[in-house]
């Protein structure tokens, strides 16, 4: 052999090599993927997903599921090149950058623990919009969780703390608080009203402006303590964050109620809530359209913020509803069993 052909043989070989290694280097990307979807009607195993004690429940053969998104990639399991390369051919895949879904400031268990806490968030605030919506009295308070550094309420407010009033209006959850808060402009200050070990306590904070969007916030995290009339448990595992809210109180709106929500239809959808039954944005629209479809689901319902992107790429044989509330989309859903589609609301 010459030469020649030796070191052409030899380079050859190390640029396949090279390619190879470079193929399976990790990349600072995630895939995001169609997940699985679950019945809020169903059950997960043997046991109800949505199981209530204390209070006459109704049956309904239809399907009110919620969505997922399967993430490939992030701190502890890198996606590679040819990975990533793949999704990008792929239009039920989604290449993001890494901090999208995992900020760089988080450890991928700091990640995990705060999508549990927000599954857990939207459970109590979907039954507490549900139950609100029928009628149904809920007792709700807001507790302070936490004052992150630089807080306006720092000195003024504590962990714990129960809030009672804002401005004169009492806090009756997380909406009523965001209500009274955001009525005022950064640099107002606000009086509040908070029990602390037993005791109700006068204060005033002087409001700032989020350094996101700019709207009036008093800088701290808090959670709804709600006490119900009757039991409502929601069982789902391995599954977090806040974009079940939508289908967890519809599925309890429609076992709390007589007849069938759904008219026996398949339907699925997505949306954060908060316990006035307000519905808001999610992340992963399109993936998780093209796993409702792929299991059955005729009817999506979109949250209004993503019906621009949810529009563009709704899969063939699926109709799409906005919805802005828990309100419209039950409304929604009585206009389709009664076979009023002119009147929904479309993206």
């Amino acid at each position: 052999m010459s030469r020649r052909v030796l070191v052409l043989a030899v380079a050859g070989f190390l640029t396949v090599l090279l390619a190879a290694v470079a193929a399976l280097l990790p990349v600072p990307y995630v895939a995001l993927q169609p997940g699985p979807t679950t019945n809020t009607l169903g059950a997960v195993g043997q046991t109800e997903l949505i199981r209530i004690e204390g209070r006459k429940t109704y049956p309904d053969k239809g399907h009110l599921d919620l969505v997922t998104v399967s993430v490939l990639g992030g701190p502890r399991h890198s996606l590679d090149l040819v990975t990533a390369l793949r999704g990008w051919l792929d239009d039920s895949v989604a290449v993001v950058p890494e901090e999208t879904v995992y900020p760089k400031d988080e450890t991928a268990q700091q990640a995990e623990q705060q999508s549990a806490a927000e599954m857990s968030d939207s459970q109590e605030n979907a039954t507490t919009a549900a139950l609100r919506s029928l009628g149904i009295p809920v007792q709700s308070t807001v507790v302070v969780q936490d004052l992150p550094t630089g807080s306006p309420s720092a000195g003024k407010l504590r962990k714990g703390d129960e809030i009672v009033s804002v401005d004169g209006k009492a806090a009756t959850g997380g909406a009523s608080l965001r209500a009274a808060v955001t009525a005022h402009k950064p640099g107002d200050t606000i009086p509040i009203v908070v029990r602390r070990a037993g005791r109700t306590v006068r204060t005033t904070v002087t409001a700032a402006a989020a350094p996101d969007d700019g709207r009036t916030v008093i800088g701290v995290v808090t959670r709804d303590k709600a006490t119900y009339p009757f039991s409502v448990k929601i069982s789902l595992k391995d599954v977090g964050g806040p974009s079940a809210g939508l289908m967890f109180a519809l599925g309890i709106v429609d076992k709390l109620t007589p007849g069938s929500l759904t008219g026996g239809k398949f339907i699925a959808g997505t949306g954060t809530i908060d316990d006035a039954g307000n519905v808001g944005a999610i992340g992963g629209i399109t993936q998780k359209m093209i796993g409702a479809r792929h299991n059955g689901a005729t009817v999506f319902l979109s949250p209004a913020e993503n019906c621009a992107e949810a529009k563009s790429t709704v899969p063939d044989g699926m109709r799409l509803v906005k919805v802005r509330a828990l309100d419209d989309a039950i409304a929604a859903l009585d206009d389709l069993r009664a076979g009023r589609t002119a009147d929904l609301p479309r993206c």
